[in-house]
């Protein structure tokens, strides 16, 4: 399976990178990390590279990892379709005190407008 990890640089998408890149040892499926521009994060988008590649480096795995720039919803689900991904991976979704699932605005927008199959890690 030809995977896409979409990474902003937030705790809940590290995470996620952490769950896909387990899975992707286990059933050998093909990872591309992709590292998006996220305004909510406090990290660069150099330091979220660093550390997609610190990852991949402590699992052994070979997988590539690009930057997109401009609107990371827009350009994750641009590559997904352009390039034959058969699934996104995005972290996202926080529980509220109400039990309510509230999903971070990258995640909402590739939710709401991909063609390729999304699977939100939480």
């Amino acid at each position: 399976m030809r995977t896409l990890v979409g990474i902003g640089g937030s705790d809940d998408s590290l995470r996620a990178l952490s769950a896909a890149l387990d899975r992707a040892r286990e059933a050998g499926d093909d990872v591309t990390v992709a590292v998006v521009e996220n305004p909510d994060s406090s990290l660069s988008v150099e330091e979220v590279e660093r550390r997609a590649h610190e990852q991949l480096d402590e699992r052994e795995l070979d997988a590539s990892v690009r930057i997109l720039r401009g609107h990371p919803g827009s350009r994750l689900i641009e590559v997904a379709d352009g390039e034959g991904f058969d699934r996104i991976v995005l972290g996202g979704g926080e529980t509220s005190p109400l039990g309510k699932i509230n999903i971070g605005s990258i995640a909402e927008f590739v939710l709401l407008n991909a063609n390729t199959s999304v699977t939100l890690i939480r």
